[in-house]
Parts: C-alpha cells; sequence; structure tokens
C-alpha cells in the first residue's frame, strides 16, 4: 500500500464516526449563514475576481447548458447566468441550508427560470450522459470524499467538445508569499472562523484541506489521466489560487 493511501482524509471533525461526505455536508450547514460574508473578509474580495475570472474561461464555448457542483449559496451560478444570458443554469451541492439560502439570492435576483438548485453528490450526479455543455466547480472539489469519482461524473455528464472550468485554492511557493499565506491560513483563518461563525473547526478544515490537495501539475496529470483533454492551469494572486481547465474528447 502507498504511503498516500495510509493517509486518514482530512476531514472537519477530528473525532466524528461519520464519512468525510456527511461532515463536509454537517459543516456548510452550521456554516450557511456566515458563509458569504465571511468568504468576502477572509479573501478581502479578491474570491470574486477569481470567481469572474474562471468565468470568462467558459467564452470560447458560448455554453447554454450549464452544471454548476458545489454551488454553495449559488453565487458562481448567479454570475454564470448573467455573464452567459443565453444559458441555462443547474446547481448542485450536498448542503441543503446553503441551496436554501442560494435559492433565496436566486429569487431576489428574479433568475428562478433560468437556475435550478437542487441536493445532489457530486460523485454520483442524477444526471444523463452528455447533458451539459459545460462543468463548473468554485472552491469544492477539495471537499470532494473520492476525488476522482467526482472529476469522472463530471466528465461524464459533460457533452463531447464540453469544457470543465475548476477553480481551487492552491500553494504559493515564492519566498516571502509563502510564509505569509501559510501563517495566515494556518492560524489567522480559523481564528476569524471560531469569532464570526463561531465554528473553529470549519475554518480550520480549510488550510487542512488545501494542503492535502494536488494543485498544479498534479492536478494537471490527475485531470489528464481521468479521461479531459487540453488541460492548462492559470494562477491567480502569486498562486494562491488555481484554475484547471479541459475539454471532453469530441466523439
Amino acid at each position: 500500500m502507498s504511503s498516500s493511501a495510509q493517509k486518514p482524509p482530512i476531514v472537519p471533525y477530528q473525532h466524528s464516526k461519520l464519512s468525510k461526505k456527511a461532515q463536509v455536508a454537517q459543516m456548510f450547514n452550521e456554516i450557511a449563514g456566515r458563509y458569504d460574508l465571511l468568504n468576502r473578509l477572509l479573501s478581502a474580495g479578491i474570491d470574486v475576481q477569481w470567481r469572474r475570472k474562471a468565468i470568462r474561461l467558459l467564452a470560447d464555448i458560448q455554453p447554454q447548458h450549464i452544471l454548476d457542483v458545489a454551488t454553495g449559496t449559488a453565487d458562481v451560478a448567479l454570475m454564470l447566468a448573467r455573464q452567459y444570458p443565453q444559458a441555462q443554469i443547474t446547481g448542485v451541492d450536498i448542503a441543503e441550508q446553503m441551496l436554501e439560502l442560494g435559492r433565496r439570492k436566486v429569487a431576489e435576483a428574479h433568475l428562478d427560470s433560468r437556475i435550478i438548485l437542487q441536493q445532489a453528490d457530486a460523485e454520483a450526479l442524477p444526471f444523463p450522459d452528455h447533458a451539459f455543455d459545460a462543468v463548473m466547480v468554485a472552491f469544492g472539489v477539495r471537499n470532494f470524499e473520492n476525488l476522482q469519482a467526482g472529476l469522472k461524473e463530471m466528465l461524464r455528464v459533460l457533452k463531447p467538445g464540453g469544457k470543465a472550468v475548476i477553480l481551487e485554492f492552491s500553494q504559493p511557493e515564492s519566498f516571502p508569499v509563502k510564509q505569509l499565506y501559510h501563517l495566515y491560513f494556518r492560524y489567522i483563518t480559523p481564528m476569524i472562523g471560531k469569532w464570526l461563525a463561531h465554528h473553529r473547526e470549519a475554518y480550520a478544515y480549510l488550510p487542512a484541506s488545501v494542503s492535502a490537495f494536488p494543485y498544479g501539475q498534479r492536478m494537471i496529470d490527475l485531470l489528464t489521466e481521468i479521461g479531459y483533454q487540453q488541460v492548462i492551469c492559470r494562477k491567480y494572486t502569486l498562486g494562491i489560487c488555481s484554475v484547471y481547465c479541459g475539454y471532453k474528447k469530441q466523439s
């Protein structure tokens, strides 16, 4: 057995007997009410720019049907609907409380006719093969219990020639950004999470899950092995965040 296989999964609640998937759902349900506020605060608002840049990477295919995986409170779904006014958006998430907030935001934006949100497991998507022109996921894949299974499901529901865009935290490698980044993520983020969300576990899980994620070339290699074509990676903000793009092979 490889050393990587021996490592226990990174989970929000170290003493819980629940699976990672169940723990992640519980965690996001518990912090749903403060999730958007903390995202803006912890990133100084730059997470909005990361999402916008990633969404624009779908422009080359002008998608008609888009799946937003791990949609959460529908931030990305709403941005997609505004960027691509011809598109229908389906958002899925395992945390029902996050979806409830998302549905309110969609209703307030009067986009109910174009955005549908539903509870679903990213590793067992309830859609037929070749159902979507594009699949988007922002800051969600590191929460998958089985990363390969989730990425394979995303590829399965893509139409031939369709495009996947995956936005996720990565790790800067240059001095002193690397050192400052780890200091902020390891110590300051959990402290802010405890004060504002009353949930230190969620914001201690964040840096741990980022550290364990196969970013950069490892992620490119994984996507290529699964079957994505023309996979590229772009780094944002000195490597704090990366976006991965890949296509489904034309039939």
